[in-house]
C-alpha cells in the first residue's frame, strides 16, 4: 500500500501525515540493548492495516501487542522490548509527550482534578519538591517487564477506571507513595527517609501491596490489606458483620470473616419459641455482602468465610463451594476456612469418631477451642458423653475425607490449625486468642465480634502488609536498613489511614499489626543453586527466615523507643520475653540442624525493656499481583514454568522467570518437585520465625498416581505432614489439568479478592 498520502489522527485529534520513519525510530529506541530481539519481526507480526485517519494509538497498541506475542524460552527480552513500547504509550497517554512533568506541576494539576490528596502541597515546600523531582530516575520505567507495565497500568496508577485515561507514570507512584508516608517526621530527616524509601521500592527491594499503591497519594485513605471479621451469635452482630463487609470490600481490602459462633440448624430460639434456619441463610447475606462492591474498581470482592470442622452442620459447609446442589444449599462464591486442632487430628490417626455440636449448647468449647487446647479436650469429651446435649457422630475417616474431597474439587477450601496459631502466636491466647484468618490464610490476629456497627468493644482486626524481594538481596546484612524503612512506612502508615469503623481504629492503634513477607523465593533459590524438593534448601531457607525475623523485631524495637510500644503490647507473648525460636514445633529439628546466626538472647532483653512498636511483623503472603510488578516469582512459590502465562482481569500476560539464560536449568518448577513434603518442611521452617501464619499451597498432578487420581490417603498424610512440621494454616489445593502454565490471578499479596496480592 502507498502510504504517502494517508493520514494519521494524533492523540489530540489533528490530522498530519503518517511517518513511517519515526515508528521504527521508536521501536529502534525500545530495542536497544536487548539480546534476540528483531525490530522487523515485531513489524511483520503486527500485520497493520493502514488506513486514512487511523489513529496513532491504534497503531502503538497493535505495535505492542506484537512484541508481547513473541515473548518466548527461546526470546525472553521481547517482555522488556514490549514494555518499553508499553510504557512511551502510557507517558503518551498521561501527559500527551514522553517526557514527564515536573512532580511539583504534575502534583499541582493532580489536586485541582481531585486525583490527589490536598496534603502533599500542603505538606512540602516548593524547595522540597524541586528536590525530589531532581532525584526521581524515570529511566528506571524502562527496568519493567511487559505484565509488570500491565499489572500498572490495570490496578495501581491512578487513572478514570471508567474512560480508562491514566494520569501519572510509574515513579511519581513511588516518589508519592514515599512522600505521603514519611510527610509527618521532622523536616530535617524526612527527605532523607523519602528517599531512600522511593530507592528501595522504585529498584524494587521493597513489593507493596495493591492497596497502597493504588490508594496512597490519593483521596481515599484505606490501605490495609488484610480485614478480619468475627461475627457472633445473634442478629444484631450478624448485620453489624454485614455492614462491616461492604464498608471494607468497598475500599479495597480482602476479607476474613469468622462464623463459626452461629448456631446450628434446629436449635431453639428464644426458649424454643422458634427453631434456627442455621448458618446457610446467613452465610448467603454474607456472601451478598461481598459482592455488592466492588474493591475501588480495581478488583472484585471476595472473602474467606472460618468455621470448625467440630460444627454441627459441618457436613453441609464442607459442600457449600461444591457444584453439585442446588442454589438453596450452595454458597458458591465465598471461599472456606475449616478450623482443625490436634484432637480432630488424633481422631483421625486413631480411627475413631469426630462428634458434631452446635456452639451455643456447648458453653466455654467454642472459646477453648483457640484459648485453650487442655481445657478444649476436657469440655470435648464431657459434652460427648452428655446425652442431654444434641450432638451427630460420624467418624473422623468420612469427616476428613468430605473435607479434602472438596478442598481437591475446588482448590478453595482451606485449613486453619488453630491450635498452631495460638501456641506458636505473638498474641498470648488467654487474653488475646487468635481465633481465624483472613482471604489468602496467611494473617492471625486477635478479634471481637460487633453488636453494632459503632461497638468500640469490638475488635476488627486490619493488617497492612509489604514484602521483601529476596532476589534483590545479595546479603543478609542488606535486611536491617530494609527493615528499618519497611517498619517505619507501615506504621507511618497507620496514622495516616482512615478506620470507618470505630472497633477496626481501636483495634489497629492498640496493636499497631504489620506483616511484612517476601517475592522471589523461588529465584533465590535458583540462584544459590537449590531446590524446593530434595533438602537442599532448607538450611539456607532457616538462614534467611532467622535475619529476616529478626531485624524486623529489631527495627520495631527502635521505633518503640522513639515512639513508645504500641498500647496492647502486655498482650503479646512478647512482653514475656517469649520470643518465635522459642515455641516452634521441634519435629523441625529432625531434618535441620542449621543453628541460630544472630544475637536473640540481647534482642530478648531489648524488647522486654523498650517493648515492640508492632505486635506483628511477618506474614508471607501470595504475592501474585505485587510480585510481577518486580518481574518476580510469586511469593514462596514455585513457578509452573520458566514462562508463565498469567490470566487477569486485564488479560493474557506472560511472565518470564529472572535471569532465565543463566539459570534456566537452576528453577525447580511445580509440577518437577514431584510432591509436597520438600516443600512443606521449607514451609515450616519458615514458620518457624513467621509470627503470623502462610499462604501455602500443596499441589498434585494425578498423572503421578495409578489411575490418574491423587489418593485420599496421599492428601491426608500431606495434611498431616502440614501438621506436624507446624504450619498453621493451608491455602489453595493445586491439581494439575494440563493447562499448567496458566496461573489465574485470583489473590494478591492484599489479599483482596481479584488479586491476592502483593
Amino acid at each position: 500500500m502507498n502510504t504517502s498520502t494517508l493520514k494519521v489522527t494524533k492523540r489530540d485529534g489533528r490530522l498530519e501525515p503518517i511517518n513511517l520513519d519515526k515508528i521504527h525510530r521508536v521501536l529502534d529506541w525500545a530495542a536497544a540493548g536487548l539480546d534476540n530481539v528483531s525490530v522487523s519481526q515485531v513489524e511483520l507480526k503486527s500485520h497493520i492495516q493502514f488506513y486514512n485517519g487511523i489513529r496513532t494509538e491504534d497503531i502503538h497498541e497493535t505495535i505492542i501487542k506484537s512484541a508481547a506475542d513473541l515473548i518466548s524460552e527461546e526470546t525472553p527480552d521481547y517482555q522488556y522490548l514490549a514494555a518499553r513500547l508499553a510504557i512511551f504509550h502510557l507517558r503518551k497517554i498521561a501527559y500527551g509527550e514522553y517526557q514527564p512533568p515536573h512532580l511539583f506541576d504534575h502534583v499541582r494539576r493532580m489536586t485541582e482534578m481531585g486525583k490527589y490528596d490536598r496534603h502533599i502541597l500542603e505538606d512540602y515546600s516548593k524547595e522540597e519538591f524541586d528536590e525530589l523531582n531532581q532525584y526521581i530516575n524515570h529511566e528506571r520505567d524502562l527496568n519493567f517487564s511487559y505484565a509488570a507495565v500491565k499489572q500498572l497500568e490495570g490496578k495501581y496508577l491512578v487513572q478514570n477506571r471508567v474512560t480508562k485515561q491514566i494520569y501519572e507514570s510509574p515513579q511519581f507512584l513511588y516518589i508519592l507513595v514515599a512522600m505521603c508516608l514519611f510527610a509527618k517526621y521532622p523536616k530535617n530527616t524526612r527527605l532523607d527517609y523519602v528517599k531512600r524509601f522511593y530507592d528501595a521500592v522504585s529498584q524494587f527491594k521493597i513489593s507493596l501491596p495493591t492497596p497502597i499503591m493504588s490508594g496512597v497519594r490519593t483521596p481515599t485513605r484505606q490501605f490495609s490489606s488484610c480485614v478480619l471479621i468475627e461475627c457472633d451469635d445473634s442478629l444484631d452482630s450478624i448485620n453489624a458483620t454485614t455492614s462491616s463487609i461492604v464498608k471494607y470490600v468497598s475500599q479495597r481490602a480482602g476479607i476474613g470473616i469468622n462464623a463459626g459462633r452461629i448456631r446450628g440448624l434446629g436449635s431453639e430460639i428464644r426458649g424454643g419459641e422458634a427453631q434456627h434456619t442455621g448458618c446457610i441463610p446467613f452465610f448467603k447475606m454474607f456472601q451478598a455482602a461481598v459482592k455488592s462492591c466492588s474493591q475501588g474498581g480495581v478488583r472484585g470482592g471476595a472473602a474467606t468465610l472460618f468455621y470448625p470442622l467440630w460444627h454441627i452442620e459441618a457436613e453441609s459447609l464442607l459442600v457449600l463451594k461444591n457444584n453439585r446442589g442446588v442454589e438453596e444449599n450452595r454458597v458458591r462464591h465465598l471461599d472456606y476456612g475449616v478450623q482443625i486442632n490436634k484432637l480432630m487430628y488424633t481422631r483421625l490417626i486413631k480411627n475413631q469418631n469426630i462428634t458434631l455440636f452446635s456452639p451455643n449448647e456447648v458453653p466455654g468449647l467454642y472459646e477453648a477451642f483457640f484459648a485453650d487446647q487442655d481445657e478444649f479436650e476436657r469440655l470435648y469429651t464431657q459434652y460427648e458423653q452428655d446425652e442431654s446435649i444434641r450432638k451427630r457422630t460420624l467418624s473422623a475417616s468420612d469427616l476428613f475425607s468430605i473435607l479434602m474431597q472438596e478442598r481437591a474439587g475446588t482448590g478453595r477450601v482451606y485449613v486453619q490449625n488453630v491450635d498452631h496459631c495460638n501456641t506458636h502466636s505473638p498474641f498470648d491466647p488467654k487474653v488475646a486468642p487468635v481465633r481465624q484468618s483472613n482471604l489468602c490464610l496467611e494473617i492471625a490476629l486477635p478479634t471481637k465480634p460487633l453488636n453494632d456497627i459503632n461497638d468500640e468493644n469490638g475488635e476488627i482486626a486490619l493488617c497492612t502488609l509489604s514484602a521483601f524481594n529476596l532476589g534483590a538481596i545479595s546479603d543478609l546484612n542488606e535486611f536491617e536498613p530494609l527493615a528499618d524503612l519497611a517498619v517505619r512506612a507501615l506504621d507511618a502508615l497507620l496514622d495516616y489511614q482512615d478506620y470507618p469503623i470505630p472497633a477496626a481504629y481501636k483495634a489497629t492503634m492498640n496493636r499497631r499489626t504489620l506483616g511484612i513477607g517476601v517475592i522471589n523465593y523461588a529465584y533465590y533459590l535458583a540462584k544459590n543453586g537449590v531446590k524446593y524438593s530434595d533438602g537442599s534448601a532448607i538450611n539456607l531457607t532457616h538462614r534467611t527466615f532467622e535475619a529476616m525475623q529478626y531485624h524486623l523485631l529489631k527495627a520495631s524495637m527502635n521505633l518503640a523507643k522513639e515512639y513508645g510500644a504500641c498500647p496492647l503490647f502486655n498482650e503479646t507473648t512478647y512482653a514475656q520475653g517469649i520470643l518465635p525460636i522459642d515455641t516452634y514445633k521441634a519435629d523441625l529439628d529432625k531434618f535441620c540442624d542449621e543453628p541460630l546466626h544472630l544475637d536473640w538472647e540481647g534482642l530478648r532483653a531489648d524488647i522486654v525493656k523498650y517493648g515492640l512498636r508492632n505486635s506483628t511483623l511477618t506474614a508471607l503472603m501470595p504475592s501474585e499481583t505485587s510480585s510481577q510488578i518486580a518481574n518476580a516469582t510469586n511469593g514462596i512459590e514455585p513457578p509452573r514454568g520458566l514462562v508463565t502465562v498469567k490470566a487477569s482481569k486485564d488479560g493474557i500476560l506472560k511472565q518470564v522467570v529472572p535471569e532465565f539464560e543463566r539459570l534456566k536449568g537452576q528453577y525447580e518448577t511445580l509440577w518437577q518437585m514431584g510432591g509436597n513434603d520438600g516443600y512443606l518442611k521449607l514451609v515450616g521452617i519458615m514458620q518457624k520465625f513467621t509470627d503470623q501464619a502462610i499462604s501455602a499451597n500443596t499441589s498434585y498432578d494425578p498423572k503421578r498416581f495409578e489411575g490418574g487420581r491423587v489418593p485420599m490417603n496421599q492428601m491426608l498424610k500431606d495434611l498431616l505432614s502440614a501438621y506436624k512440621y507446624g504450619v498453621k494454616t493451608l491455602y489453595y489445593h493445586n491439581t494439575r489439568d494440563g493447562a499448567d502454565d496458566v496461573q489465574q490471578d485470583l489473590h494478591d499479596d492484599s489479599c483482596a479478592g481479584g488479586a491476592c496480592k502483593i
